[in-house]
């Protein structure tokens, strides 16, 4: 890197700035646009979100402290609050979610790798709900009086990666969005409770792909046969048909049932699963990886802004939202290309109080000391169990 560049205008040469500007010119969105172009919102946008900026008011003043490098750092000649709050307005929010899906294939198949050891990828669908003011967005009605919306995601479980995300205002239900996934032919897909939707994993199964989902405890079925010599902890596993007459309409092929104790939560579970080849064991450890998405979904609020939005319409939400994942992307690869030991959140704090100094990005990781091991490894870093037959 050169040594005069700052460090954000150094981060910037992992975007594929082509690519953007392809997905620019497919939607339109510099037309009629003189100074303020959707790569220098883009890049305004990221700025927020590693600096931490609470509010459009705050990200402003914030670029407005280094007005004399706006140009080096990518924002163009200056940033003001009425420019980056019309564009976030006006400008098509599909440019910034096609560019975070390029930025998540990107990612994926830099971080790709074999934790499972099995064939295909290994996903957690789950959504995680953002309160809003029902008077300021309006457009996000979920009661009467509370207004929120949905960010319905696709975990990749091995690489650590979102690969697919929808939102939808906080009155959509979780199984309703099911629909929504995109299947892969031999991947597994791992639900809780709430997508007991038994149409959608019938068209997963239908696809040859594969599910394990936690079963309600008002489940109607009808054990066919069921095997006797079980590991510890695997209380049954069983074949069964479902009796419910609008289930089994849905569903109308055999399911595997296993229920599960868990010893450090002194609590039973019951998974239901099209995986057959699999060990009862196996099947346990791949919803008990599930809870890897929670702590995506606490740690994606907690570093990143999500919760707190600088624009009200539904378009400025969906940007800075897509933003968001562009930024933990942009982090993703930057660990990978620098092979850097660091976790995400070191990484996001390092850059955070370094973005308009001039060393270089190697030398401004290699020189950092972290220390606090209790958030390097503890509780705000997503990382994988390791307990895996």
């Amino acid at each position: 890197m050169n040594n005069s560049k700052y460090v954000f205008a150094q981060l910037t040469v992992f975007l594929d700035r082509n690519h953007f500007n392809y997905l620019v010119r497919k939607y339109g969105g510099n037309k009629y646009v003189k100074h303020f172009t959707c790569w220098n919102q883009l890049l305004a946008m990221i700025f927020g979100q590693l600096s931490n900026r609470e509010s459009l008011r705050d990200l402003v003043v914030a670029i407005e402290a280094h007005r004399s490098k706006c140009y080096h750092l990518g924002f163009g000649k200056n940033v003001s609050k009425t420019s980056l709050a019309r564009a976030n307005q006006t400008r098509d929010f599909h440019i910034f979610e096609e560019f975070a899906y390029y930025l998540v294939g990107e990612a994926r198949r830099k971080r790709a790798t074999d934790i499972f050891k099995l064939d295909g990828n290994i996903y957690a669908f789950d959504s995680t709900t953002v309160s809003l003011c029902l008077e300021v967005f309006w457009w996000a009605k979920f009661s009467k009086y509370k207004g929120g919306i949905k960010i319905h995601t696709l975990y990749d479980l091995e690489t650590q990666i979102p690969a697919f995300f929808h939102i939808s205002t906080a009155s959509v239900y979780d199984s309703k969005v099911m629909k929504e996934i995109p299947i892969e032919s031999g991947a597994y897909y791992i639900f809780d409770r709430g997508y007991n939707n038994f149409k959608e994993l019938y068209r997963i199964h239908c696809t040859g792909s594969f599910f394990v989902v936690r079963a309600k405890s008002n489940l109607q079925y009808k054990c066919i046969k069921w095997k006797r010599r079980l590991p510890d902890g695997i209380l049954t596993d069983a074949e069964i048909e479902l009796t419910f007459s609008d289930s089994r309409k849905r569903y109308p092929e055999h399911l595997r049932l296993v229920r599960f104790f868990d010893e450090e939560q002194s609590r039973e579970f019951m998974f239901l699963s099209n995986a057959f080849e699999l060990t009862s064991s196996q099947v346990a450890d791949l919803y008990k990886n599930r809870w890897q998405i929670e702590l995506f979904f606490k740690w994606l609020k907690q570093h990143l802004k999500i919760k707190r939005f600088w624009g009200t319409t539904e378009n400025a939400v969906r940007i800075q939202i897509y933003s968001a994942i562009c930024t933990y992307c942009l982090v993703a690869i930057i660990q990978h290309d620098m092979h850097l030991d660091r976790s995400t959140y070191e990484v996001l704090q390092i850059l955070s109080m370094s973005l308009t100094d001039t060393t270089p990005l190697k030398d401004l990781f290699n020189k950092t000391i972290f220390k606090n091991d209790k958030e390097r490894f503890g509780f705000n870093e997503p990382t994988l169990f390791d307990n895996f037959d």
